[in-house]
């Protein structure tokens, strides 16, 4: 047995004993929380990353973690990302072009505005591919939400599939779109099959497919409409977030008189008024920049 401590209440002794306790609980209570650390959330880090232990360290320590907290802010208030500890950071590939690309890119002045019939000759020179690819007109407007059809005097050069929904097929035509069967280009509708293929729209229309009044796809002689298409009309539009019309004008079969003149339809039908420039380009190839009126 250990020694049996007497003092007498209210002495000396027992304010010494008890202050010793005091004391004794004290540098317990530092040995305890030596061992152990207080986790808190730097802002700014993801899950982990984030939570810092900082009980068992100095204020010097402390410091400078308020310091990195402050700079992980700054940084994601610059957008600059803060790469996860432990994980290299990937370099983003540099896209490295060919050697007939860049042999094509310095035929083109490109602080030029080409006329279209300087453009469509040079297009030819700086055209890489072994097939007849197809001229297109990147078209920057002043505005977004403009669309309209233009009826290009000589087509695309792409036969367009125009399937009609009317009375008599739209039920065959529903059930080959729900068995994910969609082998046309356009689809003309009769007004009075609509509610029918608003069954099928969320297949349509991420496809751009589904009738819509102001493309003029639906229509109450639909046989008109599908034979202009098939004739070389076609639907333009800006892109739902930019102001830019992408537009097959034709393909580097055509002849350049029949090219010139589907780049003016298109000009007129979006009106110059509107635009801001205009790239000619053909598939893989350099663009041209082109005056217009």
């Amino acid at each position: 047995m250990g020694k049996i401590r007497v003092s007498i209440l209210g002495s000396a002794n027992e304010e010494e004993l008890r202050e010793k306790q005091k004391v004794k609980r004290e540098e317990k209570k530092k040995r305890e929380s030596a061992g152990k650390s207080e986790k808190v959330h730097i802002s700014g880090m993801k899950g982990g990353q984030r939570v810092k232990s900082v009980g068992a360290q100095s204020e010097e320590e402390i410091e400078k973690m308020a310091k990195l907290a402050e700079e992980v802010e700054k940084d994601q208030a610059e957008g600059i990302k803060v790469a996860d500890k432990g994980k290299p950071s990937k370099k983003k590939k540099v896209r490295s072009r060919g050697k007939r690309y860049k042999e094509a890119l310095m035929k083109v002045d490109h602080g030029k505005l080409y006329k279209i019939d300087e453009a469509l000759p040079l297009l030819r020179q700086i055209s890489l591919t072994k097939f007849p690819g197809s001229v297109e007109l990147h078209i920057n407007t002043l505005e977004k939400g403009l669309r309209g059809t233009v009826s290009l005097p000589h087509g695309t050069g792409k036969e367009v599939r125009v399937v009609i929904a009317d009375n008599t097929t739209i039920d065959k035509i529903v059930t080959a779109i729900e068995g994910g069967k969609i082998d046309f280009d356009a689809l003309i509708a009769h007004p009075s099959v609509m509610p029918k293929l608003a069954k099928v729209a969320k297949f349509l229309g991420p496809k751009g497919l589904m009738p819509n009044p102001k493309a003029g796809t639906i229509s109450q002689e639909p046989e008109k409409v599908a034979a202009k298409i098939k004739g070389g009309e076609v639907a333009w539009k800006t892109e739902s977030d930019f102001p830019i019309v992408h537009q097959v004008i034709g393909k580097l079969s055509f002849k350049d008189k029949q090219l010139e003149e589907n780049f003016n339809a298109l000009l007129k039908a979006i009106g110059a008024t509107k635009i801001r420039s205009i790239t000619l380009k053909s598939t893989m190839s350099p663009g041209i920049k082109i005056q217009f009126a």
